[in-house]
């Protein structure tokens, strides 16, 4: 059986591995630092994904 192909570009929403985030909104406001679960569902009530954009950050930087 074979692997999964791997998925190229930012991780997403269930894809981000990090516990914990900084998230910046849709306005570029920095919300702060908060568990990955609530950031995505935040963004879900807004209609939007998570999105990582800096990864190698501590903690990881999302919008």
């Amino acid at each position: 059986m074979m692997a999964p192909p791997v998925k190229s570009g930012p991780r997403y929403d269930e894809f981000i591995q990090a516990e914990k985030v900084r998230v910046i909104d849709e306005n570029g406001e920095n919300i702060g630092v908060m568990y990955t679960r609530e950031a995505i569902e935040q963004a879900a009530e807004v209609r939007l994904d998570l999105v990582e954009v800096s990864p190698n950050a501590d903690p990881p930087v999302c919008k």
